[in-house]
């Protein structure tokens, strides 16, 4: 974190509030000087030494009290907040359209540039000639001029246009060299509305992350797996950059409204664009956590995941949430299109893939927003962001997943879980604490934590949610004290034990002052953002997720294959002969290293979530790399839990030097379908990964059966047991020999008596 960035930071915010506040726009400025203290908060965290930081972040905290109770009053008064009046929807598109025209230009695409910069012209000399607002005109008239005037120079023409080119006189304009600015039509916004790129992209995939060309076998996996829940969600290439946003009239998703949850069906009055609600919609005013406001729609561990990737983008200025959002301008930050179409860059099903949008957004009758949305009211990424997710999950009735599963979806970051009460596991609450704050405070992690079950009544009692997702905003000792800070999604709704806003004993003034906690401001604005001891969140919460920057891992690759349900038995507590297989071969340092490997499901219905079938995981084999038939021979390095979660992770720490081959097995409780899935191993050091193959060229199948009068018995039968069945075996040469029985893959469950003398299994 940079303390001095984070304070400019806070001045930029302070600015904008007052200017807001100067002019009565109380919601505006009370978000903006909430959005200047946390800033200059941040900046303590990070080491700044100016003294009087605290007493000005709560001076801004004290003056967005003061004028979120005057919007309050202002709505009592008049019905409805003063709003500024609304842009013409022409300059709008003919602002964004420059925009565009500008990314073009800085990338060198001159004839995509020419080709903006002209749509610019026409529509501001159309807008112009149709509206009598002198003001609008001039606006109009300045734009046309830029566009008109970069056309001429990157054509080598001597720009000539003044401020009003329609008026311009014959003689002018026969001296003029021709600039032929289109007429509008159905090209007019790119070619076929902007789809070429989505068409030429379709069969095209992006590069492996070890930048090598995928196999068929992974083509095939990932075109089977871009079809989620009936719909096509294709890879996200370098072509798609160059996705056209720009419509002659608004954009509307061909595949319909998303799908409501029961909740939003009772309260739903309309489907409503941005700009049919709002003044001055904006994509991002600024990136917090703290404006982020879920509804109805019961996707907690998703909104917690957005409040701490944009908390993260915050602190550490690294783009997680802004760098997924697209049209940019020329700054890479997403911003507002007025034709209403958007993409969203979401990690599913093993890559990068492009979900694209409109923008309309379900509504109640009061005019609110039914899914999650901003506090400062305009800002769109929040409500936007969520919609295209919830499109790849299925609609806003999305059953919920957790946190680590919904981050990686949003970054791309590795996910991982620390479950602390679980039965096979050991939780050290000591140093996983310093683990966390170690690796929290350096960026290399984002944090949420999850309640278990409980009680109505005891989730009542003690200011928590069951089984709810909450963001982790902060990781402090202060005092000889642990303390997490958390922050609920519903933006309500706090912790009430030790250290809660009431708790006026604990919250000494030291202590309030090395967490930069008011009590008195707390207690007055319930926003969901609470502190608690560490030892107390490990009696009342079940488990940590975890997503690792994978910028901690140097070297990266990845491979993507599919598990018949065909292939071997429906267990494999016997025999791993059908289950996939790789070898992993690492070169350990002097000092050690670190190598994980994820091993992520695709899904590609709503209820895989729903119903969690699957219980896979990953056996690692210390071995010479070579494939594995029996589940313990050897004995497993790693032996790994079988979940149902879409993703599983196992930890390799490497501490001997030297060069060690292992043998990776991908592994299920019962399998019944086919399952493709993605295999990721991360390293600090060169790695190799390759699939095991099947080590026998030549193999002969026997088909038979045990009934009946074949089925002789043991040899204490010494009557019956010749009629067994028998093969004869011959070898031209020597050589490795694999002999295999299988039966039907599902076995009926029989009761019978042990003979004597005769072992059973």
């Amino acid at each position: 974190m940079d303390s001095e960035g984070l304070e400019q930071d806070a001045v930029r915010f302070a600015q904008l509030a007052v200017q807001q506040d100067q002019v009565g726009m109380y919601g505006p400025a009370a978000f903006y000087y909430t959005e200047a203290a946390q800033a200059l908060f941040y900046a303590l965290m990070a080491g700044s030494q100016h003294d009087v930081l605290q007493d000005k972040a709560h001076e801004y905290l004290n003056r967005a009290e003061v004028l979120q109770a005057a919007e309050k009053q202002q709505k009592g008064d008049s019905g409805a907040l003063q709003q500024c009046s609304k842009q013409p929807q022409e300059l709008k598109q003919a602002r964004f359209l420059l925009d565009q025209a500008f990314v073009e230009d800085e990338q060198g695409d001159k004839d995509d540039a020419v080709e903006l910069y002209m749509q610019v012209a026409n529509l501001c000399l159309k807008t112009s000639k149709t509206t009598s607002d002198k003001e609008l005109q001039t606006k109009l008239n300045t734009l046309t001029k830029q566009a008109v005037e970069r056309v001429e120079e990157l054509k080598g023409i001597s720009p000539t246009v003044t401020n009003t080119p329609e008026k311009d006189d014959k003689q002018q304009r026969a001296a003029r060299p021709a600039t032929r600015i289109p007429p509008l039509g159905k090209n007019f916004f790119g070619n076929n509305n902007g789809k070429a790129t989505e068409s030429q992209s379709r069969n095209i995939l992006p590069s492996s992350s070890s930048g090598e060309h995928y196999s068929r076998e992974e083509i095939h996996v990932l075109r089977r797996t871009s079809l989620i829940n009936g719909l096509e969600y294709m890879p996200f290439i370098t072509a798609d950059l160059k996705e056209r946003f720009i419509f002659p009239v608004p954009f509307s998703d061909n595949h319909g409204k998303l799908a409501l949850a029961p909740k939003q069906k009772e309260m739903l009055s309309r489907w409503l664009r941005p700009s049919d609600m709002f003044d001055d919609p904006t994509m991002i005013y600024a990136i917090s956590s703290f404006s982020i406001k879920q509804t109805v729609v019961s996707d907690c561990s998703f909104v917690a995941s957005l409040a701490i990737s944009a908390a993260y983008e915050r602190r550490f200025k690294k783009k997680l949430i802004t760098s997924i959002i697209y049209p940019q301008n020329r700054h890479k930050e997403p911003q507002y299109n007025p034709c209403g179409k958007y993409m969203v860059k979401l990690h599913v099903n093993g890559i990068p893939r492009k979900v694209v949008i409109d923008d309309y957004l379900p509504v109640d009758r009061s005019g609110e927003l039914l899914c999650s949305y901003s506090h400062n009211r305009n800002e769109l990424w929040i409500s936007l962001v969520e919609k295209a997710y919830m499109k790849v999950m299925g609609g806003y009735d999305f059953p919920g997943s957790n946190s680590n599963i919904d981050l990686h979806a949003l970054t791309g970051w590795i996910p991982d879980r620390l479950s602390m009460h679980a039965d096979h596991t050991e939780f050290q609450a000591e140093s996983t604490f310093s683990m966390l704050h170690q690796r929290f405070h350096r960026g290399h992690v984002l944090i949420t934590i999850a309640t278990g079950v409980m009680t109505e009544e005891e989730g009542e009692q003690r200011g928590l949610v069951p089984t709810h997702a909450y963001a982790v905003l902060d990781i402090q000792e202060a005092k000889g004290i642990k303390f997490l800070q958390l922050k609920n999604p519903w933006s309500h709704l706090r912790w009430k034990g030790r250290y809660s806003e009431h708790d006026v004993k604990n919250w000494t003034p030291e202590l309030q002052k090395a967490l930069n906690y008011d009590i008195k401001m707390a207690q007055k604005v319930d926003n969901g953002v609470f502190w608690i001891d560490w030892d107390v969140a490990c009696k009342f919460f079940d488990v940590i997720y975890l997503n690792w920057n994978p910028e901690l891992f140097p070297v990266t690759t990845c491979l993507h294959s599919e598990w018949s349900s065909a292939e071997g038995p429906t267990r494999d507590a016997y025999s791993l002969s059908n289950t996939p297989q790789y070898r992993l071969e690492v070169t350990v340092p002097i000092g050690g290293t670190a190598v994980w490997v994820l091993l992520t499901r695709h899904i590609t219905e709503k209820d895989d979530f729903a119903e969690n079938k699957v219980f896979f995981t990953l056996v690692v084999y210390k071995t010479n790399g070579k494939k594995i038939y029996y589940p313990y021979d050897p004995p497993p390095h790693i032996d790994g839990i079988r979940i149902n979660s879409p993703h599983y992770l196992t930890k390799l720490n490497l501490k001997e030097p030297g060069t060690h081959l292992y043998t990776l097995v991908v592994s299920q409780y019962e399998k019944y379908d086919t399952i493709s899935y993605t295999l990721r191993v991360y390293g600090s050091r060169k790695f190799t990964l390759s699939k095991i193959p099947h080590p026998y060229s030549n193999y002969q199948r026997v088909k038979g059966e045990w009934k009946g009068k074949s089925a002789g018995g043991c040899t204490n039968y010494r009557d019956t047991y010749s009629f067994n069945p028998i093969y004869q075996l011959c070898l031209t040469r020597a050589g490795p020999l694999l002999v295999e029985v299988r039966g039907p893959r599902v076995i009926r469950r029989c009761t019978f008596r042990p003979l004597d003398g005769c072992s059973t299994g």
